[in-house]
């Protein structure tokens, strides 16, 4: 299947503009002065391009960041354990100060790089760099900082999952909207229906909520003050509603029927366990080992997210190999998806900047450098127990009953 494929220019240019104006500051695009780093592997050059100059005319700052492809094997294979855990923390300190926005665009052209590295390696080597994302994260939740995520077609990822580069393209022009005569309007449509959705959930008491289905049998405890999120221009595109529980009240089990990709590698026929918040099994078709690893990376064995989409709002109507489009697939069911490791503290209904860590952890939010999200296309039922004791069926058929 191997071919070359490049967008129109159109499209590139409505891409940019959809992550500059509409994903960036929550769904408002950026302000006048604002300094933005696009973070573009070498192959999407152009849309580097079209960004640089969306955010110029947006009178923003563009700092361009060109990531070259295939040197990530090479510093795994070669760095020692110090150069692995090396972390510029006054350099990364101060650009975290510079920055109001980041884009950064997805684009793996040798998804195996990293298949022969030891994937501990490369967990401990994103550990040491956590703090960095955490000083984000706070300037984050005072308002101050904003990202967002795109993906860019490649060859490779067209070939695991069996469309020719243009197909794969066109899942992305459809998914995003670029083929309307108004992408950012096209978003702000479908945000409003989606925050639609995210009322209504939030103005339920939630106490727990009871997934079943031929491959699941899970109870999950929401927590107090949880908040559901909704796509508010974080990953491009977005159709999930989420939020990030108390993993204390994880019990029961989940098999997944979509692969996971991660590190390199392909893990296959995932199912997890849990007791009391802690992932007591799990096991793999393939690749378990791997799954194993991460998963006794530091609070990679609790629960960070839930997540639903409906099949009504999704437009990605095929798998993509890529988390970002696997995670929002629709289908006849649409998906679950949980995530194992880091909480988003954003999903709180007081003020996130004003709690501290001891609060986070009364809470149950958990803290882990991990954030791996696992999905699942079957169909199943999700049942909420409210803090009164009655229940109601808020998921059913791919679609949320509210």
């Amino acid at each position: 299947m191997n071919g070359s494929y490049t967008p129109p220019q159109e499209v590139l240019e409505n891409y940019a503009n959809v992550l500059v104006n509409f994903a960036l500051g929550g769904g408002n695009g950026i302000k006048k002065g604002d300094v933005v780093q696009l973070a573009v592997p070498d192959i999407a050059t152009p849309l580097a391009l079209e960004l640089q100059t969306a955010v110029l005319k947006a009178s923003g700052h563009p700092l361009v960041r060109i990531i070259p492809s295939n040197f990530d094997k090479d510093f795994f294979n070669y760095a020692s354990d110090e150069q692995l855990t090396f972390f510029p923390e006054n350099y990364l300190k101060e650009k975290a100060k510079l920055l109001d926005h980041t884009v950064s665009v997805i684009a793996d052209i040798n998804p195996t790089e990293l298949a022969d590295v030891d994937p501990k390696r490369i967990m401990l080597s994103r550990e040491a760099k956590y703090p960095y994302r955490e000083w984000l994260f706070a300037k984050e939740h005072r308002g101050e900082f904003s990202w967002t995520l795109g993906l860019w077609g490649t060859q490779a990822k067209a070939d695991i999952v069996g469309l020719s580069l243009e197909e794969y393209w066109e899942q992305i022009i459809h998914a995003c909207y670029l083929d309307a005569r108004d992408p950012i309007a096209e978003w702000k449509r479908l945000s409003n229906l989606q925050k639609d959705i995210q009322t209504k959930l939030n103005a339920l008491e939630i106490e727990t909520i009871h997934i079943e289905g031929e491959d699941i049998d899970l109870t999950i405890k929401l927590g107090a003050n949880r908040a559901w999120k909704t796509g508010s221009g974080c990953n491009i595109p977005s159709f999930e509603h989420f939020t990030s529980p108390d993993w204390r009240g994880t019990n029961g089990w989940v098999a997944f029927n979509q692969p996971l990709y991660r590190y390199g590698n392909i893990i296959e026929g995932i199912a997890l366990e849990f007791k009391d918040g802690l992932v007591t099994k799990a096991t793999a078709t393939k690749g378990e080992k791997i799954l194993k690893d991460m998963i006794s990376t530091k609070n990679a064995d609790k629960l960070g997210e839930f997540s639903l989409t409906d099949k009504r709002l999704s437009r990605i109507t095929h798998p993509m190999a890529e988390t970002l489009y696997d995670e929002n697939i629709g289908g006849p069911y649409g998906n679950t998806h949980v995530a194992v490791g880091m909480a988003y503290k954003d999903c709180f209904k007081g003020k996130a900047s004003e709690m501290t860590e001891s609060d986070w952890k009364e809470m149950g939010y958990n803290n882990s450098s991990v954030h791996t999200d696992i999905v699942s296309t079957t169909d199943r039922t999700a049942t909420a127990t409210l803090t009164d004791g009655s229940k109601v069926v808020i998921y059913k058929d791919g679609m949320f009953v509210l």
